[in-house]
């Protein structure tokens, strides 16, 4: 099978990158893909191929760039161009540009893969309806939020014309089949990109390090984390420190660089800026626990899958898609009210303060990750576009 993927691809910074990364990984090493097509954003690095594994042909086009009015009709044009036997759309809503109608136009693109007869998946990574748009930093206004909702619906209802829409969450299969009477929606989980080699838990000598990791500014904002640690410093009188690895979201330039400035009194605050692929293991490993300081989700976890691939214990507000997360896939971590530092606080200092708890969250996290690594998932997809080609 000759199999394109529309999506972002490192070392782009566009939303999902580093899933695509993963998926292609995973994908090349598969003997039933002859050639895989990358149809991804423009970037002024070259793609990041290095893969060490044997693996299939890889055929990178660049043709289409964020907020770009004319992605609908370049990525066309490539499609036309390359000849795909199928086509995979790893997406969101904001995939293809935080502009309202650069991003609509992106979306259509399923659709011209269904009238044009190739096969074709979205991988469609949140739905709006479990969106909370004021938390997610979309907008608060009423009217603008209704609006949204009638937007949203309507690009929905373009996306499912794709021959199957894969979502990683089983609510999300059973919303999409509610409102929309979809017979084509399939749960294919989010998966784990890697799976290490189970560590024996232990941490290395120095600071305990409590780490979140993201685009923080929207719904993802790091105050509370920082506040939450001075609180446990001075109950625990425990060497702690604060690592926030990541960059603003878009939609907040500027939001990391202010936090820095307001925080500069407060003692052992790391900042570590955009985070390339291979020093992620790093990060991962040398963290005490990883900490989840949203109020609000737009969809199922990366950062929670690769916190149990690396044996890591938790810290989460039990809402949305993480809560969903938890009960569907036997993650395990400490709860915390996303209004309350004090209740962060708390959650942090249960598990720094009893060595044998920590170990445990991470045991459970690891299992929970392995149970579906990213080449069990890129098998569910060529499954489905087997299934696609036999019924056209």
């Amino acid at each position: 099978m000759k199999l394109a993927i529309v999506t972002a691809f490192p070392p782009s910074k566009v939303t999902l990158n580093e899933y695509a990364y993963h998926l292609v990984k995973h994908f090349r090493q598969k003997q039933d893909i002859t050639e895989l097509i990358l149809l991804t954003d423009k970037t002024e690095g070259d793609k990041d191929l290095e893969f060490t594994e044997a693996g299939c042909k890889i055929t990178v086009k660049e043709c289409w760039s964020f907020n770009s009015y004319t992605t609908l009709f370049s990525v066309n044009r490539a499609i036309n161009k390359t000849k795909p036997d199928a086509v995979l759309f790893n997406l969101q809503f904001m995939k293809f540009g935080d502009k309202k109608i650069a991003a609509a136009l992106g979306l259509l693109l399923p659709l011209v893969c269904k009238l044009k007869k190739i096969p074709n998946v979205v991988l469609l990574h949140n739905i709006l309806e479990e969106v909370d748009l004021k938390s997610a930093g979309f907008t608060s206004s009423k009217l603008m939020q209704n609006i949204y909702g009638f937007i949203g619906t309507t690009l929905t209802e373009f996306i499912l014309h794709a021959d199957v829409v894969a979502v990683t969450m089983q609510k999300y299969v059973t919303t999409l089949e509610a409102k929309y009477l979809a017979p084509n929606i399939k749960l294919i989980p989010h998966g784990t990109f890697e799976v290490p080699v189970e560590q024996d838990y232990s941490l290395a000598d120095g600071p305990l390090k409590v780490m979140t990791f993201g685009k923080f500014g929207t719904y993802k904002k790091v105050e509370g984390m920082i506040e939450a640690v001075e609180l446990v410093r001075a109950n625990t009188g425990l060497d702690i420190e604060v690592v926030i690895a990541g960059t603003d979201n878009p939609n907040v330039p500027g939001y990391l660089a202010q936090v820095q400035e307001d925080y500069k009194h407060v003692p052992q605050i790391r900042f570590t800026g955009y985070v390339e692929e291979h020093e992620v293991p790093t990060l991962f490993n040398e963290s005490a626990v990883v900490v989840f300081p949203y109020t609000s989700t737009t969809g199922s976890s990366g950062v929670l899958h690769q916190a149990g691939s690396y044996g890591k214990a938790v810290v989460m507000p039990d809402l949305g898609d993480l809560a969903s997360l938890v009960k569907e896939e036997g993650y395990k971590g400490e709860f915390f009210d996303p209004n309350s530092v004090k209740s962060l606080a708390v959650a942090i200092e249960n598990i720094v303060t009893n060595n044998g708890y920590r170990i445990a969250l991470g045991q459970a996290n690891y299992k929970a990750a392995t149970a579906l690594p990213m080449s069990k998932i890129t098998d569910m997809y060529l499954e489905t576009f087997k299934e696609i080609i036999e019924k056209k």
